[in-house]
Protein backbone atom coordinates (compact mmCIF):
# COMPACT_ATOMS: atom_id res chain seq x y z
CA UNK A 1 0.00 0.00 0.00
CA UNK A 2 1.35 3.39 -0.99
CA UNK A 3 1.46 6.02 1.75
CA UNK A 4 -0.68 9.11 1.41
CA UNK A 5 0.91 12.18 -0.11
CA UNK A 6 -0.34 15.70 0.56
CA UNK A 7 1.05 18.58 -1.51
CA UNK A 8 2.81 21.13 0.71
CA UNK A 9 2.30 24.88 0.72
CA UNK A 10 5.12 27.22 -0.23
CA UNK A 11 5.23 29.38 2.89
CA UNK A 12 7.78 31.80 1.41
CA UNK A 13 10.39 32.30 -1.30
CA UNK A 14 12.98 35.01 -0.69
CA UNK A 15 15.76 36.34 -2.94
CA UNK A 16 18.82 37.68 -1.11
CA UNK A 17 22.59 38.22 -1.17
CA UNK A 18 23.45 35.65 1.47
CA UNK A 19 21.98 33.07 3.87
CA UNK A 20 23.70 32.17 7.13
CA UNK A 21 22.68 29.63 9.72
CA UNK A 22 23.31 30.55 13.34
CA UNK A 23 24.46 28.10 16.02
CA UNK A 24 20.91 28.10 17.43
CA UNK A 25 19.54 26.88 14.07
CA UNK A 26 17.99 30.18 13.02
CA UNK A 27 18.61 31.48 9.52
CA UNK A 28 19.80 35.00 8.75
CA UNK A 29 18.86 36.33 5.32
CA UNK A 30 21.09 39.22 4.33
CA UNK A 31 20.49 41.78 1.61
CA UNK A 32 16.95 41.11 0.37
CA UNK A 33 16.47 42.55 -3.12
CA UNK A 34 14.52 42.37 -6.37
CA UNK A 35 16.76 44.46 -8.65
CA UNK A 36 20.39 44.15 -9.75
CA UNK A 37 22.17 47.04 -11.46
CA UNK A 38 25.11 46.72 -13.83
CA UNK A 39 26.98 49.37 -15.83
CA UNK A 40 27.73 47.09 -18.82
CA UNK A 41 26.33 43.95 -20.42
CA UNK A 42 26.78 41.08 -20.45
CA UNK A 43 26.99 41.34 -16.65
CA UNK A 44 27.93 38.74 -14.07
CA UNK A 45 26.55 38.61 -10.53
CA UNK A 46 28.85 36.84 -8.05
CA UNK A 47 26.21 35.08 -5.94
CA UNK A 48 22.55 35.18 -5.07
CA UNK A 49 20.42 32.94 -2.91
CA UNK A 50 16.79 31.87 -3.01
CA UNK A 51 15.38 30.45 0.21
CA UNK A 52 12.12 28.52 0.03
CA UNK A 53 10.13 27.11 2.94
CA UNK A 54 7.58 24.31 2.50
CA UNK A 55 4.97 23.31 5.09
CA UNK A 56 1.62 21.53 5.61
CA UNK A 57 2.50 18.60 3.38
CA UNK A 58 3.26 14.91 3.64
CA UNK A 59 5.49 12.77 1.46
CA UNK A 60 8.53 13.10 -0.84
CA UNK A 61 8.85 15.93 -3.34
CA UNK A 62 11.11 17.40 -6.01
CA UNK A 63 11.67 21.15 -6.01
CA UNK A 64 13.23 23.24 -8.76
CA UNK A 65 14.36 26.82 -8.31
CA UNK A 66 15.25 28.49 -11.56
CA UNK A 67 16.05 31.83 -13.11
CA UNK A 68 14.46 32.48 -16.48
CA UNK A 69 15.50 35.03 -19.13
CA UNK A 70 13.15 37.87 -20.18
CA UNK A 71 12.05 35.96 -23.29
CA UNK A 72 10.65 33.21 -20.98
CA UNK A 73 12.27 30.48 -23.07
CA UNK A 74 15.86 30.34 -21.82
CA UNK A 75 16.80 29.02 -18.40
CA UNK A 76 19.71 30.96 -16.97
CA UNK A 77 20.13 28.63 -13.97
CA UNK A 78 18.24 25.64 -12.56
CA UNK A 79 18.73 24.04 -9.13
CA UNK A 80 16.98 20.76 -8.29
CA UNK A 81 16.44 19.40 -4.78
CA UNK A 82 14.52 16.47 -3.32
CA UNK A 83 12.99 16.66 0.15
CA UNK A 84 10.47 14.92 2.38
CA UNK A 85 7.91 16.06 4.93
CA UNK A 86 7.11 13.44 7.57
CA UNK A 87 4.04 15.16 9.01
CA UNK A 88 1.66 18.04 8.40
CA UNK A 89 3.39 20.17 11.05
CA UNK A 90 6.84 19.64 9.54
CA UNK A 91 8.63 22.43 7.65
CA UNK A 92 11.49 22.17 5.21
CA UNK A 93 13.72 25.03 4.06
CA UNK A 94 15.74 24.82 0.87
CA UNK A 95 18.52 27.25 0.07
CA UNK A 96 19.58 27.48 -3.57
CA UNK A 97 22.84 29.30 -4.26
CA UNK A 98 23.47 30.63 -7.75
CA UNK A 99 27.11 31.55 -8.49
CA UNK A 100 28.43 33.87 -11.18
CA UNK A 101 25.17 34.19 -13.08
CA UNK A 102 25.56 35.84 -16.46
CA UNK A 103 22.90 38.30 -17.58
CA UNK A 104 23.31 39.10 -21.28
CA UNK A 105 20.90 42.03 -21.38
CA UNK A 106 18.95 44.24 -19.00
CA UNK A 107 15.32 43.27 -18.51
CA UNK A 108 12.80 41.49 -16.34
CA UNK A 109 14.07 38.03 -15.56
CA UNK A 110 12.05 35.72 -13.31
CA UNK A 111 12.62 33.49 -10.31
CA UNK A 112 10.44 30.40 -10.51
CA UNK A 113 9.81 27.73 -7.89
CA UNK A 114 8.31 24.42 -9.04
CA UNK A 115 7.13 21.45 -7.02
CA UNK A 116 7.09 18.14 -8.88
CA UNK A 117 7.38 20.18 -12.12
CA UNK A 118 4.31 22.31 -11.30
CA UNK A 119 4.93 26.06 -11.08
CA UNK A 120 4.13 27.32 -7.57
CA UNK A 121 5.44 30.88 -7.68
CA UNK A 122 7.06 33.22 -10.19
CA UNK A 123 8.36 36.67 -9.33
CA UNK A 124 10.44 39.29 -11.14
CA UNK A 125 14.19 39.79 -10.88
CA UNK A 126 14.88 43.08 -12.64
CA UNK A 127 18.32 43.55 -14.18
CA UNK A 128 18.90 47.19 -15.07
CA UNK A 129 21.62 49.28 -16.62
CA UNK A 130 23.09 51.83 -14.20
CA UNK A 131 25.61 54.58 -14.74
CA UNK A 132 29.11 53.71 -13.55
CA UNK A 133 30.19 55.46 -10.36
CA UNK A 134 32.42 58.46 -10.92
CA UNK A 135 35.62 58.67 -8.85
CA UNK A 136 35.43 61.20 -6.05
Amino acid sequence: MESEQIQPTLLFSILCDEVRREDNGKFMLIGLFETIGAPTFPASHPALYVMNCWCSGLGSFKQRTRIVAPDNTKLIEDKKTEFALSGLKAKHRIVARFNNIRFNTPGEYAVEVLLNNELKVRYPLVIEKVLPKKPE
